[in-house]
């Protein structure tokens, strides 16, 4: 009932991103090269698909394959104007939660801005030594031109009920995906592989890694060698269940609490003395603050090999 109550405004809001996607393909407003290649990684649903972990994975291959990549970001939910550069110790209010975990687990110079041609410009121009642009997100930003689009997917969560926000999760109709150079399928826990006939589809498994204590970061450990008792699991992501999906699958006995996407965590929402686990992507708003019994659970990404091969040869090209 609410999808048909809500079917108006998401025929409005298809309609615009219809005109605005055809007057870039058209050439009547025109995309701007920045003068580097650009990857961008984003997707056609609201909410959590796992694109900043894919994000986080491309930018260490692409080091690891002689690359020197930096990053741009809307950084949403931060509350700076302007490009800002996120450095290790940015607070995450200011640049968003993601660019911060993008910067802290790279290493690679992060620009945030709305707009992501000057946010990228403005990277280059502070580092000249960076060959290639990544865009987390910004699959919808057509202004920025761009050589390689990854559309990211929960496989879990799929395209929900397919239609356009806000009676359903779509920012672009399914047919976008043609469109994109390769489509990434997440697989969380026991979610099933979903097919989608006609694409350039590949699979990317995430697994919960090792654990670090928010008190102390250098310390490390497997999950398995924590131990044995009830945790709270935290998360304030897109798709919460993905990541108690994630804990589930390493056999880790919780009691699950989601919070909204982006949530600015405070000392009171959560219990100083208990034993916490929680994702990387909310420990960095936490650490000012952490319990001596918090972690923060690492992700480990896994695309499978025909992506990386096909990666690489694009490269190459």
């Amino acid at each position: 009932m609410l999808t048909l109550l809500l079917s108006p405004l998401a025929l409005l809001f298809s309609t615009v991103s219809w005109l605005r996607r055809t007057a870039y393909r058209r050439g009547w407003l025109a995309a701007v090269s920045v003068g580097v290649p650009v990857i961008v990684v984003g997707n056609i649903t609201a909410g959590g698909s796992g694109k900043t972990p894919l994000v986080i994975w491309l930018v260490n291959w692409l080091r690891e394959h002689g690359f020197r990549p930096g990053v741009v970001s809307r950084g949403y939910g931060g509350a700076a104007h302007g490009c800002v550069a996120v450095q290790p110790d940015s607070d995450p209010v200011q640049t968003g939660d993601e660019p911060l975990l993008i910067r802290v687990k790279t290493g690679a110079p992060v620009m945030v801005g709305r707009d992501r041609v000057a946010a990228a410009r403005t990277l280059l121009a502070r580092h000249p030594g960076v060959d290639v642009i990544v865009a987390d997100d910004g699959l919808q930003h057509y202004r920025l031109q761009r050589d390689i689009e990854l559309a990211v997917i929960d496989a879990a969560s799929g395209l929900g009920n397919g239609w356009p926000l806000p009676a359903g999760p779509l920012r672009e109709p399914r047919s976008r995906l043609a469109n994109v150079d390769a489509v990434i399928q997440v697989v969380r826990g026991a979610a099933a592989l979903r097919t989608y006939p006609r694409l350039a589809a590949w699979r990317a498994d995430y697994a919960a890694g090792q654990a670090w204590r928010l008190r102390a970061p250098q310390e490390k450990h497997a999950l398995a060698e924590l131990p044995a008792r009830e945790w709270l699991a935290v998360a304030g992501i897109g798709r919460p269940q993905g990541f108690f999906d994630m804990l589930d699958a390493q056999g880790i006995r919780f009691a699950a609490r989601a919070f909204p996407d982006h949530h600015a965590f405070r000392p009171q929402d959560l219990p100083a003395d208990a034993a916490v686990l929680m994702t990387e992507k909310d420990a960095v708003k936490c650490l000012g603050f952490a319990g001596a019994d918090w972690w923060a659970v690492e992700l480990d990404v896994a695309p499978e090999t025909g992506f990386t091969d096909w990666l690489g040869a694009r490269f190459r090209r």
